[in-house]
């Protein structure tokens, strides 16, 4: 009897309150001589018609490049934390430069990481488009690339670009999804198999080794997936979706095909989850 009681006041028991949310890195005071100090040490590694500095960072995104890379403004914001190998490599070269390519809105503003983006975050540092790096050859000791290569236009154009700036001897990490569904910032053109991830390297860098990091473990994909099925259904197909096992969702897909919780999901939620997409299309005379 006080075991079962001892359980109920476990089960009952007010949960912690969650985290204070950390202040964004433009609020340390220090931010914006630490960012002058940046753009100047990053002005030399920099090519072509330099940019004055407008209000944080060199903005090298031209109309021209806009239209080429089918580059559009978004109210997404991406905005994540570097894995313990990021900032292992962070730590690695106090006294060199990191190229962050697609670097979101970094809540750590790291004095030797140059974060480039398409978005005018505060933490940006230079503004332009992956397939196009304004930056010298050889300059950077080491390139980031997380959860990017999938929204650019040319990925192979991208990688090209992301190794040519590598010094000799410099290191990469990529990260690019495989199993995700679709998810515009502001466009998702490719998911990439393992194989097509090294495809892209395979003829200017040599690959070290491939793996699944903790934030690509299947289980993220599988919640994901899961969780927006049924944000896309009406109430009765959710309430039905979501009594199911997962022995009742691993048989024939045929035999599933009329029910509810299938035939009655939204269509934006059907490309966002789609297991094939198909296009229609005709030459002009």
């Amino acid at each position: 009897m006080k075991a079962q009681f001892k359980k109920l006041l476990r089960r009952f028991r007010p949960r912690p309150a969650p985290p204070a949310p950390r202040p964004p890195a433009s609020a340390d005071p220090a931010f914006a001589e630490r960012k002058r100090r940046k753009l100047e040490r990053i002005r030399p590694l920099l090519v072509g018609d330099i940019p004055e500095v407008g209000m944080h960072f060199y903005d090298f995104l031209t109309p021209e490049l806009r239209t080429q890379f089918n580059i559009a403004d978004t109210d997404n914001v991406s905005a994540h934390d570097y894995d313990g190998d990021a900032q292992a490599m962070i730590a690695e070269c106090p006294d060199g430069l990191l190229l962050d390519c697609g670097a979101g809105l970094r809540n750590t503003y790291f004095d030797n990481v140059v974060n480039f983006e398409i978005c005018d975050y505060a933490t940006t540092d230079v503004r332009g488009v992956g397939e196009r790096l304004p930056f010298r050859d050889g300059v950077f000791d080491a390139v980031f690339s997380f959860n990017v290569l999938e929204h650019v236009r040319d990925p192979f154009a991208c990688a090209r670009e992301l190794v040519r700036v590598l010094k000799p001897g410099g290191r990469l990490y990529c990260v690019v999804p495989f199993l995700q569904p679709f998810h515009a910032y502001p466009h998702h053109y490719y998911n990439m198999t393992a194989q097509g991830l090294a495809n892209l390297f395979a003829d200017s860098i040599r690959i070290e080794k491939q793996e699944v990091n903790t934030g690509g473990m299947p289980i993220f994909m599988l919640t994901w997936v899961l969780r927006r099925w049924a944000e896309g259904l009406p109430d009765a197909a959710r309430r039905e979706f979501l009594a199911m096992q997962v022995s009742d969702l691993i048989g024939d897909p045929l035999a599933l095909i009329d029910r509810p919780f299938v035939k009655d999901l939204a269509e934006a939620s059907r490309f966002e989850l789609a297991a094939t997409t198909s296009l229609f299309a005709r030459k002009p005379g």
